[in-house]
């Protein structure tokens, strides 16, 4: 197995690295990006593509698929990586699950991602809003597909529950680091805790795949994410994501280095001979990232062993 070997380290007191050419994207500008940008103006809807500085919101939105983030913009976590502001949140809005669901028939979208910011200050952590999203969008535009990306609602069963209860077509909670950088990295995170979460899920609706996203270039080693990866496996995760994490200013937790897209091939082939179905591994991929097509291929790849065992 590959290992991953070190070829750009930033050091402290250095003077800061210029991007490498492969993580340099087009600024977005398309009619359809500017016609999508408009229609969440205008319903006051919140994307992660622009609150998470995605550097993917150019090539998404120029193809009509976006990740909506429903439940505000203000997170009530500060989590070292991520760019969502945080603080005290405004009061729910019951009202948006419908207006997400008319955005999503008035693009007659046929995938879409649901996130949203982590809410502790709710009894339930926002399951409702998430479960009332996917009903709103059934009723509207039955053909679309739902991924949610959702928080971990401090471990609740029943907040899970409530929003598998929903039927999305795949539950992805995001990993994002392994254990060691947790207490760093993730305020009010526990790596235990996202674990039991996928596995909760597996074991409530073995039916729906799970998937999870991992970050790269915060100081771990590698034998750390060979390890996280079987954790994941372990507990029946199907799909995963790997991307370069960017820091989004000098007050964010700092960038030990980037990853060459070699090595991210690398990381793909072990990630695939431990069991993943389906991985996406490259120094632009984010959770959302090709979201539709790596459905699709979860989905041929899980028809085709079904048929191999029933043969």
């Amino acid at each position: 197995m590959a290992r991953v070997i070190p070829l750009t380290t930033i050091s402290q007191g250095q003077p800061r690295q210029p991007k490498p050419d492969w993580l340099r994207v087009r600024a977005p500008g398309s009619p359809s990006y500017l016609r999508l940008k408009s229609l969440m103006k205008d319903l006051r809807l919140n994307t992660v593509c622009e609150e998470a500085q995605c550097p993917n919101i150019g090539e998404c939105w120029n193809h009509g698929t976006a990740t909506f983030m429903i439940l505000g913009d203000i997170c009530t976590r500060a989590c070292s990586y991520c760019a969502v502001s945080h603080g005290r949140p405004a009061a729910v809005d019951e009202a948006e699950p419908v207006r997400v669901a008319d955005a999503i028939r008035a693009l007659d979208l046929n995938y879409v991602v649901v996130t949203s910011v982590d809410r502790d200050d709710l009894p339930d952590g926002g399951a409702s809003i998430f479960a009332a999203t996917i009903r709103e969008t059934r009723a509207r535009r039955p053909e679309c597909r739902i991924e949610v990306l959702i928080p971990d609602f401090q471990g609740s069963e029943a907040a899970l529950h409530a929003v598998l209860d929903a039927r999305p077509d795949i539950l992805n909670h995001n990993t994002e680091t392994v254990p060691r950088l947790y207490r760093m990295a993730r305020s009010g995170g526990r790596y235990v805790r996202t674990l039991e979460l996928l596995e909760r899920s597996r074991r409530y609706a073995p039916d729906i795949p799970t998937k999870t996203g991992l970050m790269v270039g915060l100081g771990e080693e590698y034998e750390e994410i060979i390890t996280t990866l079987q954790d994941l496996r372990r507990v029946g995760c199907g799909i995963l994501t790997i991307g370069q994490y960017l820091r989004p200013s000098a007050e964010h937790a700092p960038m030990v280095r980037y990853y060459h897209p070699d090595e991210f091939h690398a990381l793909k082939q072990a990630a695939l001979e431990m069991g993943f179905v389906h991985v996406e591994s490259g120094p632009l991929v984010r959770s959302s990232y090709h979201a539709h097509e790596t459905a699709d291929a979860y989905d041929n790849v899980s028809r085709a062993s079904r048929a191999s065992a029933n043969a």
